[in-house]
């Protein structure tokens, strides 16, 4: 047998070839992951629901194209963008600063719903209802400037731990939805947060973690009054509240800070329902999404009787309205940044 020996520039654009391909094998870039979108998220029905619907409504020619100022998409926080167990984050803040608070206030140690914040008494905690919260939320965000109470919550996101993971409570994100966001904004979508949580504590820290800037954010928040402090002019936050983004708030806090409906929701919990309802009951095309909890090991499994985050109204509904249901374990291959799950 007779060997044949390759002219030199075809061996050496062969052997660059090769070089190339085994690159490509050993990093895994290759045109179609690299140009994926979403990669942390399943291929399968959900995928490729929310890749159509963008396609569709950004395809100029399209019957479905939207114009870009059209294009707003909004997203819950708690839940949706970011982790809420053991309780929402921003009752933990709140818990933590009443103990800090607690030396100036030796009658919280009698007084309710103090008292069973400084034991650690939860259950308590949650009985007192809204109103109990509220007082909560009334000692440890109020009568301050709108700048002291945006550092003090700056300071507790760099020192404050999450229960069960140790991670900082800014990094209880999820890698799916930073992944959604960033799809949505390439393809002209302007992404808000709408959430139930304080407008105020989000904007500390939405741009860094989710590059949604301090104007897209609609959250709960309490009146505010100006103020000459010592010749200087503040925004001080007052102990009375203004709105409760929550529920049928949602759709309000909407049209009141962005001034027009959504094509594009998610949420997770019936929290969630009306601003869903809202977006989905417009004309052209929409999106409703929930997310579902369902992964008891990379995460939580709750939904209908949870004490936070109670998905039962929506889970009921979700089909015939036509909503995508994210089911967590099933369509996410990763769930939190910076973890191989």
């Amino acid at each position: 047998m007779q060997l044949r020996i390759l002219p030199y520039r075809f061996a050496t654009t062969a052997l660059w070839l090769l070089v190339v391909c085994l690159a490509c094998l050993s990093t895994g870039v290759w045109a179609a992951a690299s140009n994926d979108p979403l990669p942390s998220w399943s291929d399968g029905k959900t995928k490729q629901a929310i890749v159509s619907f963008v396609e569709k409504t950004t395809r100029e020619g399209s019957p479905d194209f939207v114009p870009e100022n059209q294009r707003i998409a909004t997203f819950d926080n708690d839940g949706t963008l970011w982790a809420e167990q053991p309780v929402y984050f921003q009752l933990i803040y709140a818990l933590d600063q009443v103990k800090k608070m607690a030396p100036q206030h030796p009658e919280w140690k009698t007084e309710e719903p103090f008292a069973s914040a400084l034991k650690g008494d939860m259950n308590k905690l949650v009985a007192s209802g809204k109103e109990g919260l509220m007082k909560i939320i009334g000692a440890t965000h109020a009568n301050m400037t709108a700048d002291e109470f945006s550092e003090n919550v700056s300071q507790w996101l760099k020192t404050a731990r999450h229960p069960k993971t140790n991670r900082p409570y800014n990094e209880m994100v999820y890698q799916p939805m930073l992944e959604l966001l960033n799809y949505l904004r390439a393809n002209g979508f302007k992404t808000f947060i709408v959430s139930g949580g304080g407008t105020n504590f989000l904007r500390v820290f939405a741009e860094q973690t989710y590059g949604i800037p301090p104007d897209q954010v609609v959250g709960s928040s309490l009146k505010a009054e100006y103020q000459v402090r010592d010749g200087k002019p503040e925004i001080i936050k007052l102990a009375d509240i203004n709105l409760i983004n929550d529920k049928a708030g949602k759709p309000v806090g909407i049209h009141q800070h962005i001034g027009q409906r959504p094509i594009f929701a998610a949420g997770n919990s019936d929290g969630d329902f009306q601003m869903l309802e809202w977006t989905t009951a417009g004309e052209g095309p929409r999106f409703g999404l929930l997310l579902h909890h369902t992964d008891d090991k990379r995460e939580w499994a709750y939904d209908r009787k949870s004490h936070v985050g109670r998905l039962d109204q929506g889970l009921d509904q979700a089909a015939n309205r036509g909503w995508l249901v994210i089911d967590m374990q099933e369509d996410w291959d990763q769930v939190f940044p910076g973890t191989i799950n």
